[in-house]
């Protein structure tokens, strides 16, 4: 009596790669639950609160419940996952300040990437809203294409897609409307 035939031989193959791929689905989901993967932190933090500074003057302090840390990658990121608290200071101590729920700075670009509901004022009483908003912190400057609304001690507006200075001295601004007062 014979095990096997040659007609035999397909089907043992198919059972064996279906044993292999099932022990291989196994093991990947086991390092899933030791939470290893290619995109792991080489830094976590709680409860950071960092102060950047220039010449010994204070520029920023940046606030959040976490911070995680990708300097190892190709293209090194710092992810704020539970959000952020920004205050920004000119040279002649005047505050920005910068809430969002979410946040990624890239450190080859110098760009912070600021997500759900981006809220930034400062403390002449200017107040801008939106989904999204970047900020190049080289040149001090804040871009969107989303939809936004503006508070100012003027009046209210709303657009699609806005730049600015972080003290909104300079506003470029699209698709704007509502009813601002002039000088």
């Amino acid at each position: 009596m014979t095990l096997y035939s040659k007609n035999s031989f397909p089907l043992l193959s198919a059972i064996f790669l279906c044993l292999t791929f099932i022990a291989c689905e196994s093991n990947f989901k086991d390092v899933q639950k030791m939470g290893i993967s290619e995109f792991s932190p080489s830094g976590d933090a709680d409860s950071i609160n960092l102060k950047y500074t220039d010449s010994g003057r204070i520029t920023a302090n940046l606030i959040s419940p976490k911070m995680l840390d990708y300097a190892t990658m190709e293209f090194p990121f710092t992810e704020f996952p539970k959000g952020i608290h920004l205050t920004l200071f000119d040279k002649n101590g005047k505050q920005t300040f910068v809430v969002a729920n979410y946040a990624v700075s890239h450190k080859l670009t110098n760009l912070i990437d600021l997500q759900g509901s981006v809220k930034i004022s400062n403390q002449s009483g200017d107040v801008l809203e939106t989904d999204q908003l970047y900020y190049n912190q080289k040149n001090e400057w804040f871009f969107t294409e989303k939809k936004f609304k503006f508070t100012s001690p003027k009046g209210v507006s709303f657009g699609e897609g806005i730049d600015f200075s972080k003290d909104f001295k300079k506003v470029n601004s699209k698709k704007i409307s509502g009813q601002v007062q002039s000088e």
